[in-house]
C-alpha cells in the first residue's frame, strides 16, 4: 500500500518554493543547480527531488503558485463601480507583489526558459491577469478596441512593475501611495486616449 503524504507536506513544499525562489532569483535560474537549491532550502538533494522531479518542475511550481495566488487576489476584487474597481485592482496587484520579489523576478526573467508544456499554463494565468485589467479599463472606455485596451492594460502592469524594479523604500513613496498615483494617472489619462 502506498504511503500517504506527511502531515507537513504542504508546509515543506511551501518552504522549498520560498527558499528556492530566493536562490534562483539571486543566482540566476540558468546558473542555479538543484544541489544549490537544496542547500538554500536547508534540505537534502534527495528530499528536493522527492518534491520536484527537476529544476524546471520546481520553477514551474514556484511560478504556478505565485500566478495562481495573484489571479485569485485580483478575481476577489469583484464587480463594483468602474472607478473604485480599477483603484482596488491596482492596489491589490501592488500589494500582492509585496514579499514576492523573487517570484516576480523569476516570472520576468525565467519563465521563457521552461519547456512549452510547463510554460503554457503559466502564460494562460498571465493572460487572465491582463484580461481582468483590460476588463476594468474597458468599463471606462468601451469605445476603445481590444488592441488599445490590451496595450493600456499592459501599460498599467508596466507602471506596477516599476515599483518592483526601481522602488527605493528609503527614498520613494510608500506602496499604497504609489498605487493611488498609478490609479490617478490611469483614470486621468483614459479620457484623453483616442479611439
Amino acid at each position: 500500500m502506498p504511503r500517504g503524504l506527511a502531515r507537513d507536506h504542504a508546509d515543506k513544499r511551501a518552504h522549498i518554493r520560498e527558499r528556492a525562489a530566493a536562490y534562483f532569483a539571486e543566482r540566476g535560474f540558468d546558473r542555479a543547480s538543484m544541489a544549490g537549491a537544496a542547500r538554500a532550502c536547508g534540505v537534502s538533494k534527495a528530499l528536493l527531488y522527492h518534491y520536484h522531479a527537476s529544476k524546471e518542475a520546481l520553477l514551474h511550481d514556484i511560478l504556478e503558485t505565485h500566478l495562481s495566488d495573484l489571479v485569485a487576489i485580483v478575481e476577489s476584487v469583484g464587480e463594483a463601480e468602474p472607478e473604485p474597481r480599477l483603484r482596488r485592482l491596482i492596489a491589490a496587484i501592488l500589494d500582492a507583489y509585496r514579499d514576492a520579489d523573487a517570484e516576480h523576478k523569476l516570472q520576468l526573467d525565467a519563465l521563457a526558459t521552461l519547456p512549452p508544456e510547463l510554460r503554457q499554463p503559466l502564460v494562460t494565468l498571465q493572460r487572465r491577469l491582463v484580461a481582468i485589467m483590460a476588463d476594468a479599463l474597458s468599463a471606462h472606455r468601451p469605445d476603445l478596441g481590444d488592441d488599445r485596451i490590451r496595450a493600456l492594460a499592459m501599460s498599467v502592469f508596466g507602471m506596477l512593475n516599476w515599483f518592483f524594479l526601481w522602488h527605493r523604500p528609503d527614498r520613494d513613496m510608500a506602496r499604497e501611495s504609489y498605487a493611488g498615483l498609478v490609479a490617478d494617472l490611469v483614470l486621468g489619462g483614459l479620457p484623453a486616449v483616442r479611439s
